[in-house]
Protein backbone atom coordinates (compact mmCIF):
# COMPACT_ATOMS: atom_id res chain seq x y z
CA UNK A 1 0.00 0.00 0.00
CA UNK A 2 1.27 3.53 -0.72
CA UNK A 3 2.58 5.29 2.39
CA UNK A 4 0.78 8.55 3.15
CA UNK A 5 2.08 11.08 5.68
CA UNK A 6 0.04 14.01 6.95
CA UNK A 7 -0.12 16.12 10.09
CA UNK A 8 -2.08 18.93 11.69
CA UNK A 9 -0.83 21.65 14.03
CA UNK A 10 -1.80 21.08 17.67
CA UNK A 11 -4.05 24.10 18.08
CA UNK A 12 -7.01 22.63 19.92
CA UNK A 13 -10.56 21.66 19.05
CA UNK A 14 -11.65 21.14 15.46
CA UNK A 15 -14.66 22.57 13.69
CA UNK A 16 -17.02 21.17 11.09
CA UNK A 17 -14.92 22.52 8.21
CA UNK A 18 -11.95 20.47 9.46
CA UNK A 19 -14.15 17.39 9.53
CA UNK A 20 -15.64 17.86 6.07
CA UNK A 21 -12.40 18.82 4.35
CA UNK A 22 -9.71 16.81 6.18
CA UNK A 23 -10.94 14.16 8.60
CA UNK A 24 -13.34 12.58 6.12
CA UNK A 25 -10.41 12.30 3.72
CA UNK A 26 -8.24 10.73 6.43
CA UNK A 27 -10.93 8.13 7.05
CA UNK A 28 -10.96 7.21 3.35
CA UNK A 29 -7.18 7.09 3.13
CA UNK A 30 -6.67 4.78 6.11
CA UNK A 31 -8.74 2.06 4.44
CA UNK A 32 -6.43 1.58 1.45
CA UNK A 33 -3.08 3.10 2.41
CA UNK A 34 -0.27 2.82 4.95
CA UNK A 35 -1.02 6.07 6.79
CA UNK A 36 1.06 8.06 9.26
CA UNK A 37 -1.07 10.81 10.78
CA UNK A 38 0.54 13.04 13.39
CA UNK A 39 -0.11 15.96 15.70
CA UNK A 40 2.38 18.64 14.69
CA UNK A 41 3.15 20.18 18.07
CA UNK A 42 6.65 21.27 16.99
CA UNK A 43 5.14 23.32 14.18
CA UNK A 44 3.14 25.28 16.76
CA UNK A 45 6.45 26.61 18.09
CA UNK A 46 7.36 28.16 14.75
CA UNK A 47 4.78 30.91 15.29
CA UNK A 48 4.44 30.92 19.08
CA UNK A 49 7.48 29.53 20.88
CA UNK A 50 6.72 31.70 23.90
CA UNK A 51 3.19 30.27 24.26
CA UNK A 52 3.56 26.61 25.13
CA UNK A 53 1.27 26.20 28.15
CA UNK A 54 -1.69 25.04 26.05
CA UNK A 55 0.08 22.67 23.65
CA UNK A 56 -0.52 19.52 25.70
CA UNK A 57 -4.25 20.13 26.17
CA UNK A 58 -4.62 21.27 22.56
CA UNK A 59 -3.02 18.02 21.43
CA UNK A 60 -5.45 16.07 23.61
CA UNK A 61 -8.45 17.95 22.19
CA UNK A 62 -7.23 17.36 18.65
CA UNK A 63 -6.70 13.66 19.34
CA UNK A 64 -10.18 13.34 20.81
CA UNK A 65 -11.68 14.97 17.72
CA UNK A 66 -9.73 12.65 15.41
CA UNK A 67 -10.67 9.49 17.28
CA UNK A 68 -14.31 10.57 17.60
CA UNK A 69 -14.46 11.28 13.88
CA UNK A 70 -13.33 7.80 12.90
CA UNK A 71 -9.55 7.99 12.63
CA UNK A 72 -8.63 4.45 13.66
CA UNK A 73 -5.26 3.78 15.37
CA UNK A 74 -5.63 0.14 14.31
CA UNK A 75 -5.64 1.20 10.65
CA UNK A 76 -3.26 4.17 10.76
CA UNK A 77 -0.22 5.13 12.83
CA UNK A 78 -1.43 8.09 14.91
CA UNK A 79 1.29 9.84 16.90
CA UNK A 80 2.74 13.05 18.33
CA UNK A 81 5.50 14.65 16.27
CA UNK A 82 7.69 15.74 19.19
CA UNK A 83 7.72 12.24 20.67
CA UNK A 84 9.73 10.88 17.74
CA UNK A 85 13.33 12.18 18.05
CA UNK A 86 13.97 11.46 14.38
CA UNK A 87 12.03 14.61 13.46
CA UNK A 88 14.56 16.77 15.30
CA UNK A 89 17.52 14.83 13.93
CA UNK A 90 16.50 14.87 10.29
CA UNK A 91 15.42 18.52 10.49
CA UNK A 92 18.92 19.51 11.59
CA UNK A 93 20.57 17.39 8.92
CA UNK A 94 18.35 18.64 6.09
CA UNK A 95 18.85 22.25 7.17
CA UNK A 96 22.55 21.78 6.38
CA UNK A 97 21.84 21.15 2.69
CA UNK A 98 18.83 23.42 2.07
CA UNK A 99 19.73 26.75 0.38
CA UNK A 100 18.39 29.82 2.15
CA UNK A 101 16.92 31.11 -1.11
CA UNK A 102 14.52 28.16 -1.31
CA UNK A 103 13.06 29.13 2.04
CA UNK A 104 12.87 32.86 1.42
CA UNK A 105 10.81 32.43 -1.74
CA UNK A 106 8.37 29.95 -0.19
CA UNK A 107 4.85 31.44 -0.49
CA UNK A 108 3.47 29.48 2.48
CA UNK A 109 5.99 31.00 4.87
CA UNK A 110 5.21 34.43 3.44
CA UNK A 111 1.52 33.83 4.13
CA UNK A 112 2.25 32.73 7.70
CA UNK A 113 4.35 35.83 8.35
CA UNK A 114 1.43 37.95 7.15
CA UNK A 115 -1.32 35.99 8.94
CA UNK A 116 0.49 35.93 12.30
CA UNK A 117 1.81 39.52 12.03
CA UNK A 118 5.41 38.35 12.36
CA UNK A 119 7.04 40.80 9.95
CA UNK A 120 9.40 42.10 12.65
CA UNK A 121 10.09 38.79 14.38
CA UNK A 122 10.73 36.05 11.83
CA UNK A 123 12.66 33.38 13.68
CA UNK A 124 14.93 30.72 12.23
CA UNK A 125 12.25 28.14 13.05
CA UNK A 126 9.59 29.88 10.95
CA UNK A 127 11.95 30.35 8.01
CA UNK A 128 12.90 26.69 8.34
CA UNK A 129 9.26 25.55 8.58
CA UNK A 130 9.44 23.81 5.16
CA UNK A 131 12.58 21.92 6.23
CA UNK A 132 10.79 20.59 9.30
CA UNK A 133 7.84 19.65 7.12
CA UNK A 134 10.18 17.85 4.73
CA UNK A 135 11.62 15.97 7.71
CA UNK A 136 8.11 14.96 8.80
CA UNK A 137 7.49 13.36 5.41
CA UNK A 138 10.89 11.96 4.50
CA UNK A 139 11.53 10.39 7.91
CA UNK A 140 8.86 7.82 7.05
CA UNK A 141 9.76 7.71 3.34
CA UNK A 142 6.33 9.12 2.61
CA UNK A 143 5.24 8.41 -0.95
CA UNK A 144 2.13 10.56 -1.00
CA UNK A 145 0.96 13.68 0.84
CA UNK A 146 -2.66 14.87 0.84
CA UNK A 147 -2.77 18.52 -0.18
CA UNK A 148 -4.95 21.15 -1.79
CA UNK A 149 -3.82 22.89 -4.97
CA UNK A 150 -2.59 25.90 -3.00
CA UNK A 151 -0.11 23.69 -1.13
CA UNK A 152 1.72 22.44 -4.21
CA UNK A 153 4.66 24.89 -3.83
CA UNK A 154 5.21 23.71 -0.26
CA UNK A 155 5.33 20.05 -1.27
CA UNK A 156 7.68 20.90 -4.13
CA UNK A 157 10.26 22.17 -1.61
CA UNK A 158 10.12 18.77 0.09
CA UNK A 159 10.70 17.14 -3.28
CA UNK A 160 13.63 19.47 -3.99
CA UNK A 161 15.19 18.69 -0.61
CA UNK A 162 14.75 14.96 -1.24
CA UNK A 163 16.41 15.30 -4.66
CA UNK A 164 19.28 17.29 -3.19
CA UNK A 165 19.89 14.74 -0.43
CA UNK A 166 19.74 11.85 -2.88
CA UNK A 167 22.12 13.64 -5.23
CA UNK A 168 24.69 14.25 -2.50
CA UNK A 169 24.48 11.07 -0.43
CA UNK A 170 22.88 8.50 -2.72
CA UNK A 171 19.34 7.38 -3.39
CA UNK A 172 17.51 7.34 -0.05
CA UNK A 173 14.16 9.11 -0.17
CA UNK A 174 11.28 8.77 -2.62
CA UNK A 175 10.05 12.09 -3.99
CA UNK A 176 6.60 12.31 -2.40
CA UNK A 177 3.73 12.76 -4.81
CA UNK A 178 0.66 14.85 -4.17
CA UNK A 179 -2.52 13.12 -3.08
CA UNK A 180 -4.58 15.94 -4.53
CA UNK A 181 -7.79 16.65 -2.68
CA UNK A 182 -10.48 19.12 -3.64
CA UNK A 183 -10.96 20.64 -0.23
CA UNK A 184 -14.12 22.75 -0.25
CA UNK A 185 -13.92 26.32 1.00
CA UNK A 186 -16.33 26.23 3.92
CA UNK A 187 -17.54 29.57 5.19
CA UNK A 188 -18.19 30.41 8.81
CA UNK A 189 -21.11 32.25 10.34
CA UNK A 190 -19.84 35.63 9.07
CA UNK A 191 -19.40 34.58 5.45
CA UNK A 192 -15.62 34.38 5.68
CA UNK A 193 -13.59 31.17 5.64
CA UNK A 194 -14.37 29.22 8.80
CA UNK A 195 -11.59 29.79 11.32
CA UNK A 196 -11.09 29.57 15.06
CA UNK A 197 -9.26 32.89 15.04
CA UNK A 198 -12.25 34.65 13.45
CA UNK A 199 -14.71 33.26 16.02
CA UNK A 200 -17.03 32.10 13.24
CA UNK A 201 -16.71 28.33 13.64
CA UNK A 202 -19.12 25.51 14.45
CA UNK A 203 -17.17 23.02 16.58
CA UNK A 204 -17.42 19.26 16.73
CA UNK A 205 -18.16 19.69 20.45
CA UNK A 206 -21.10 22.09 19.97
CA UNK A 207 -24.48 20.90 21.23
CA UNK A 208 -27.68 21.08 19.20
CA UNK A 209 -28.79 24.40 20.72
CA UNK A 210 -25.42 26.04 20.09
CA UNK A 211 -25.38 24.82 16.49
CA UNK A 212 -28.85 26.30 15.98
CA UNK A 213 -27.81 29.67 17.39
CA UNK A 214 -24.69 29.83 15.25
CA UNK A 215 -26.47 28.87 12.05
CA UNK A 216 -29.20 31.44 12.76
CA UNK A 217 -26.51 34.14 12.56
CA UNK A 218 -25.12 32.95 9.23
CA UNK A 219 -24.90 35.39 6.35
CA UNK A 220 -27.54 34.95 3.64
CA UNK A 221 -28.62 36.88 0.56
CA UNK A 222 -28.66 40.57 1.62
CA UNK A 223 -31.45 41.27 -0.90
CA UNK A 224 -33.76 38.63 0.56
CA UNK A 225 -35.17 40.60 3.47
CA UNK A 226 -38.66 39.08 3.73
CA UNK A 227 -39.52 35.42 3.46
CA UNK A 228 -41.20 35.73 0.06
CA UNK A 229 -38.53 37.93 -1.53
CA UNK A 230 -36.84 36.27 -4.52
CA UNK A 231 -33.45 34.95 -3.42
CA UNK A 232 -30.04 34.61 -5.03
CA UNK A 233 -28.69 31.28 -3.72
CA UNK A 234 -25.32 31.76 -5.43
CA UNK A 235 -24.41 34.46 -2.86
CA UNK A 236 -25.82 32.69 0.22
CA UNK A 237 -23.50 30.96 2.70
CA UNK A 238 -26.32 28.77 4.00
CA UNK A 239 -27.15 27.48 0.52
CA UNK A 240 -23.47 26.85 -0.13
CA UNK A 241 -23.16 24.90 3.15
CA UNK A 242 -26.10 22.67 2.16
CA UNK A 243 -24.28 21.90 -1.10
CA UNK A 244 -20.95 21.10 0.60
CA UNK A 245 -22.61 18.64 2.98
CA UNK A 246 -24.55 17.04 0.17
CA UNK A 247 -28.02 18.26 -0.69
CA UNK A 248 -30.42 15.77 -2.32
CA UNK A 249 -32.98 18.58 -2.49
CA UNK A 250 -30.63 21.05 -4.18
CA UNK A 251 -32.74 21.52 -7.31
CA UNK A 252 -35.91 22.18 -5.32
CA UNK A 253 -34.03 24.39 -2.85
CA UNK A 254 -32.66 26.48 -5.68
CA UNK A 255 -36.03 26.87 -7.35
CA UNK A 256 -37.89 27.67 -4.12
CA UNK A 257 -35.25 30.16 -2.99
CA UNK A 258 -35.34 32.03 -6.28
CA UNK A 259 -39.15 32.09 -6.36
CA UNK A 260 -39.50 33.23 -2.77
CA UNK A 261 -41.24 30.03 -1.64
CA UNK A 262 -38.36 29.14 0.70
CA UNK A 263 -37.51 31.52 3.53
CA UNK A 264 -34.06 31.90 5.10
CA UNK A 265 -35.28 30.85 8.56
CA UNK A 266 -36.61 27.54 7.24
CA UNK A 267 -33.45 26.97 5.20
CA UNK A 268 -31.28 27.63 8.26
CA UNK A 269 -33.30 25.25 10.41
CA UNK A 270 -32.76 22.55 7.82
CA UNK A 271 -29.01 23.20 7.82
CA UNK A 272 -28.89 23.12 11.64
CA UNK A 273 -30.58 19.71 11.64
CA UNK A 274 -28.13 18.36 9.06
CA UNK A 275 -25.11 19.64 10.96
CA UNK A 276 -26.38 18.20 14.23
CA UNK A 277 -26.91 14.82 12.55
CA UNK A 278 -23.20 14.87 11.59
CA UNK A 279 -21.87 16.28 14.86
CA UNK A 280 -24.08 14.44 17.39
CA UNK A 281 -22.34 11.02 17.19
CA UNK A 282 -18.92 12.72 17.20
CA UNK A 283 -19.92 14.84 20.20
CA UNK A 284 -21.10 11.75 22.08
CA UNK A 285 -17.81 9.92 21.47
CA UNK A 286 -15.83 13.05 22.43
CA UNK A 287 -17.55 13.23 25.79
CA UNK A 288 -16.86 9.56 26.49
CA UNK A 289 -13.18 9.90 25.59
CA UNK A 290 -12.70 13.03 27.69
CA UNK A 291 -14.06 11.21 30.73
CA UNK A 292 -10.94 9.00 30.60
CA UNK A 293 -8.13 11.06 29.03
CA UNK A 294 -5.55 8.54 30.24
CA UNK A 295 -6.93 6.11 27.66
CA UNK A 296 -6.36 8.66 24.90
CA UNK A 297 -2.75 9.25 25.98
CA UNK A 298 -2.24 5.47 26.02
CA UNK A 299 -3.49 5.23 22.42
CA UNK A 300 -1.08 7.99 21.40
CA UNK A 301 1.80 6.37 23.30
CA UNK A 302 1.27 3.19 21.25
CA UNK A 303 1.25 5.26 18.09
CA UNK A 304 4.47 6.97 19.16
CA UNK A 305 6.11 3.55 19.56
CA UNK A 306 5.03 2.44 16.09
CA UNK A 307 6.24 5.68 14.52
CA UNK A 308 9.58 5.43 16.32
CA UNK A 309 10.19 1.93 14.98
CA UNK A 310 9.90 3.16 11.40
CA UNK A 311 11.80 6.38 12.11
CA UNK A 312 14.73 4.56 13.70
CA UNK A 313 15.03 2.20 10.74
CA UNK A 314 15.10 5.10 8.28
CA UNK A 315 17.46 7.14 10.47
CA UNK A 316 19.91 4.21 10.58
CA UNK A 317 20.01 4.24 6.79
CA UNK A 318 20.48 8.01 6.75
CA UNK A 319 23.40 7.81 9.19
CA UNK A 320 25.03 5.20 6.99
CA UNK A 321 24.61 7.28 3.82
CA UNK A 322 25.82 10.54 5.37
CA UNK A 323 28.79 8.93 7.11
CA UNK A 324 27.66 9.51 10.68
CA UNK A 325 27.42 5.85 11.70
CA UNK A 326 30.46 5.05 13.88
CA UNK A 327 29.53 1.73 15.43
Amino acid sequence: MPRIVSGMRSTGQMHIAHYLSVLKSYKEMQEKNDCYFFFADLHVLTTGAEKTAEIKNNTLQLAVDWLSSGIDPEKATVFIQSQVPGHYQLYLLLSMITPKGWLERNPTVKDMIRDYNLQDSVGHGLLGYPVLQASDILLYKGEMVPIGKDQRPHLEITREIARRFNGIFGETFPEPKEYLREYPLIKGTDGQKMSKSLDNAIYLSDDEKTIGKKVSRMVTDPEKIRRDDPGHPEVCSVYEFHSVIGDPEKEARTTDCKSGDLGCVTCKKGLSAKLNDIIAPIREKREALLEKPANVWEILAEGNKKANITAKEVWGEIEEKVGLKYY
